[in-house]
């Protein structure tokens, strides 16, 4: 005889994606900082996208990975012109900014139990 494991509610998976994205957005606030922490957080929405597929979460983890990777073209790219009459300093700054926004509006969505958009 097998035994059966319980499935886990729709409410339980709706808590479980809401304390990952939650998460998430904290190792991007610590990234704004420090870049190393934002490859992690985008490694655990990679991860668990499966898991929160259905939930709330889902709209989130798409947000964080957009947010990670939108981040890492600008940054790439303004390091790459950063000798370009101080150009690629303003593109990094501007992409900084945005990262904080980013991080900011989902968490904030997230917290008030809406959609990242």
């Amino acid at each position: 005889m097998t035994e059966q494991y319980p499935t886990r509610t729709q409410e339980a998976r709706e808590q479980s994606g809401s304390d990952l994205a939650t998460l998430v957005y904290l190792i991007q606030a610590i990234s704004l900082f420090t870049a190393v922490p934002f490859f992690v957080g985008v490694l655990i929405n990679y991860f668990k996208r499966g898991d929160v597929r259905g939930t709330l979460a889902e709209s989130h983890f798409r947000w964080q990975i957009r947010t990670f990777w939108f981040w890492l073209l600008w940054t790439v790219i303004g390091s790459l012109t950063w000798w370009l009459l101080g150009l690629g300093f303003v593109i990094l700054g501007i992409a900084w900014v945005w990262a904080v926004y980013r991080v900011i509006r989902g968490w904030l969505a997230l917290a008030d139990n809406r959609p990242a958009y």
